[in-house]
């Protein structure tokens, strides 16, 4: 008995994908990095993101998340998020620098939403 192949899959499945724009802020962060395995993770953690899975990540306040990569010192991703798909890489830290980081990624956040309106 042969079935076909477009049975096998459920009625309305569908693949979507995150858009992520990433800050000045956040590029000048990740160029200085010296730690070649912890950027390679960051990266990587990013590209999950994209396709919808963005694992260990709290809300900080004000429309702005962290994303926590547990590899060397502990790396934090701050982000916020625009329309339905679209994610904005504010800044970038570690655990030691968070509490500015937090900061930091909230003003920019603010930045953001006063020029879109």
């Amino acid at each position: 008995m042969k079935i076909a192949l477009a049975f096998l899959y459920p009625i309305g499945y569908y693949n979507y994908m995150n858009t992520f724009i990433r800050s000045s802020d956040f590029d000048t962060w990740l160029s200085a990095m010296k730690d070649q395995k912890a950027k390679a993770r960051i990266l990587c953690r990013i590209q999950s993101a994209i396709h919808g899975n963005f694992g260990d990540c709290e809300p900080v306040g004000e429309g702005v998340s962290e994303m926590r990569i547990h590899v060397g010192q502990g790396y934090r991703l701050y982000y916020t998020r625009t329309g339905k798909t679209v994610y904005f890489l504010l800044a970038g830290g570690n655990k030691r620098t968070q509490g500015k980081d937090i900061v930091r990624a909230k003003e920019l956040a603010r930045e953001l939403k006063e020029t879109e309106l």
